[in-house]
């Protein structure tokens, strides 16, 4: 009897361990049975998600989920859990989440109640609004300064949305020229292809500082929107994994080094190029670190 009182509690570990097993479902599962976890980055959104002089992708967001997958690892008990890169663009971001490519993307991405309908946010790691950028020389002031020109911005984001309905609204004739990403969208202003550009303000300011002469621009005080939040996306329906996602982000943000993290890409030169954005952190994403929210309301973000 003994014997198979022993053999009963060995096999109630055996299947008891299996039932554990069994009960993680959707990304952890996925991280779990692959040791791995797949990050989606940008190749030129600095400072949020860029590649190094060495192709590597580094940023501000890029380090937030660094701090994302030690969670997981911890979560799931790993010893070593190994990170994959996949670059991702506006357009591939969202599929490539869906379809199992990538766990993680972590760039620039705006959380709206229209992506909410597909994925999902974990809390808020920067506010942006959209504005134009232009040459000083164009005399370009406010967005109905753009009417009847060219003006580029990048294809599947919010920003190139929002100049599509102030084109429509405002009945301005502005020919939107869609590019493939950022660098690009940047570039036709360079190259005068396009008179302005419309995109994040924190990703233009990041341009003309990298830019080869930065004087010669200027970002319009004129906004499409109200101040943005940008999220750490993940797939939609996954609650297991937001949850760790949601509470790795919270306490970064909360314990102070959230505050240190955005000073090291905000406040101080940055590789390749020893940039320095000079972006003192807003009243608003001071107040959001100190409460952290995943609410895609622009009016939810008040300086407290």
């Amino acid at each position: 009897m003994k014997c198979l009182g022993m053999i009963g509690v060995v096999l109630a570990a055996c299947f008891g361990g299996q039932a554990n097993a069994e009960e993680l479902t959707g990304t952890l599962k996925k991280i779990k049975e692959t040791g791995a976890v797949t990050i989606g980055y940008r190749d030129s959104s600095i400072p949020f998600s860029y590649l190094d002089d060495g192709q590597k992708p580094i940023g501000f967001a890029i380090d937030i989920c660094y701090t994302i997958v030690d969670a997981v690892k911890q979560e799931l008990k790993l010893d070593k859990l190994a990170i994959e890169f996949n670059p991702v663009t506006s357009s591939t971001r969202i599929p490539l989440l869906a379809n199992g490519t990538i766990d993680l993307e972590c760039g620039s991405t705006t959380n709206n109640a229209d992506r909410l309908k597909q994925v999902s946010f974990t809390n808020t790691h920067f506010l942006t609004a959209t504005r134009f950028v232009s040459k000083k020389s164009s005399n370009l002031n406010s967005i109905d300064d753009l009417k009847g020109k060219s003006v580029v911005s990048t294809s599947g984001t919010t920003n190139i949305k929002q100049l599509t309905e102030a084109n429509a609204a405002r009945n301005l004739g502005i020919n939107i020229i869609p590019a493939k990403e950022h660098g690009e969208s940047f570039l036709m202003v360079e190259t005068d292809r396009a008179v302005a550009a419309v995109l994040d303000d924190i990703l233009l300011a990041s341009f003309v500082a990298g830019s080869k002469d930065p004087d010669a621009y200027v970002i319009s005080k004129d906004a499409f929107s109200k101040p943005e939040p940008y999220g750490i996306m993940m797939r939609k329906d996954d609650p297991a994994f937001k949850k760790v996602v949601d509470g790795a982000t919270a306490a970064l943000y909360t314990s102070g080094e959230g505050q240190k993290l955005y000073d090291k890409w905000f406040m101080q030169k940055i590789p390749p190029k020893g940039l320095n954005l000079n972006a003192p952190i807003s009243a608003e994403l001071r107040h959001e670190f100190a409460v952290p929210s995943d609410s895609p309301d622009p009016d939810s973000y008040k300086a407290m």
